[in-house]
């Protein structure tokens, strides 16, 4: 109970922070969806990205950097990461001329891959191009992560590409991050016995979110018992290992029980305030597992300035109430959780989608 109390007491220190970045709303994170082309197509992908070509609606190589420059012109572009994701993204040709053009402004980046297509030549474009972290998507071992993907071989590239990465010794993150699924929560303890060897400096895991493709896909999603199960196998890691860092996603308030055990930072949704993201085709938007429902695009850097954008909308987003229903409000934990992540909520039912703490509490 002691141990609850003083959690509690930590983060009301911490929510008179979360509520001075309304005001300020400093942005640190900044995604760019360079693509939705992708070789895979999974199960859970958030952003239904697969194997149709959506080039012809994409941001050019001029597009984008002018607006790298722009964002760097008037911010202070030492203190955001760019954040690259897909799709794919090293199926752009010229990902590693736009990035070098971004590291030469000042901004550091990372990317998440599936790894596929990660080879030598790749490993010295990251290098030469500044890229400071990574993200390589593996869920399962073998064919249950070949499988759960739709690629035949894919477990073997991604392994491979880790132990590329590692033995380059070029990066400050290098980072498995596990969709944790029906099909490979029994090889939990088999995960971590086969990936800490590998060099990697984090091991990230996460339960599959009711959105995208595996929204109605419930086959694939964890049973409450499973989740609590998956928190519970975080926190004895984090215990055991200090070396290699495990540690949950930042997805949802998970309770005074597992909030400060099974992450460093106690949950936040920092969408709209502090993170931001530009879309495959230009728009303005937040985290890109946001809807992307009309009303919620702030702009679209074809035809407006990132910066002016940034500093002027996103009043929906910026509303200590923007998730407020009758549901939460009541709950004990409205003012830590404030209704959940953002990705998460239902707009049409003005509900979450998804709550962790109610299914955490599910017999």
């Amino acid at each position: 109970m002691l141990k609850k109390i003083l959690k509690a007491g930590k983060f009301k220190l911490l929510s008179y922070y979360r509520e001075k970045l309304r005001g300020e709303h400093p942005l640190y994170y900044l995604f760019w969806e360079c693509t939705l082309n992708c070789n895979f197509f999974c199960d859970h992908c958030g952003s239904r990205a697969g194997r149709n070509d959506y080039s012809a609606n994409q941001l050019s190589t001029e597009e984008i950097k002018k607006t790298f420059k722009e964002i760097a012109h008037n911010f202070d572009s030492k203190k955001i990461m760019l954040a690259i994701t897909g799709g794919e993204p090293l199926l752009r040709s010229d990902l590693f001329e736009v990035m070098e053009y971004a590291h030469s402004l000042g901004f550091q980046w990372g990317m998440v891959t599936n790894g596929y297509l990660v080879n030598e030549d790749t490993v010295e474009k990251m290098k030469k191009s500044g890229m400071s972290t990574v993200v390589v998507s593996i869920d399962g071992l073998d064919s249950v992560h070949d499988n759960f993907r739709h690629m035949p071989g894919a477990y073997e590239k991604a392994i491979n590409a880790v132990k590329l990465m590692a033995q380059a010794n070029f990066l400050k993150d290098l980072q498995i991050t596990t969709s944790v699924h029906q099909g490979n929560f029994s090889q939990l303890e088999e995960m971590y016995k086969t990936f800490l060897p590998l060099g990697i400096s984090s091991w990230r895991l996460m339960n599959i979110d009711p959105i995208g493709r595996a929204e109605n896909n419930e086959k694939i999603l964890l049973t409450p018992k499973q989740l609590k199960e998956l928190l519970e196998f975080i926190r004895q890691k984090r215990r055991e290992n200090k070396k290699v860092e495990v540690k949950y996603s930042c997805i949802g308030f998970l309770g005074w029980d597992f909030e400060g055990e099974v992450r460093d930072e106690y949950f936040f949704c920092g969408t709209g305030i502090t993170v931001a993201s530009i879309l495959y085709n230009g728009d303005i938007f937040v985290c890109p597992n946001v809807p992307r429902q009309p009303e919620l695009i702030q702009g679209n850097v074809k035809v407006d300035n990132f910066s002016e954008v940034w500093n002027n909308k996103y009043d929906f987003f910026r509303n200590k109430n923007r998730l407020y229903c009758n549901k939460c409000s009541q709950c004990q934990h409205w003012e830590e959780c404030l209704g959940g992540s953002v990705h998460l909520w239902d707009f049409e039912k003005k509900q979450p989608k998804f709550c962790h703490i109610e299914y955490l509490n599910k017999k």
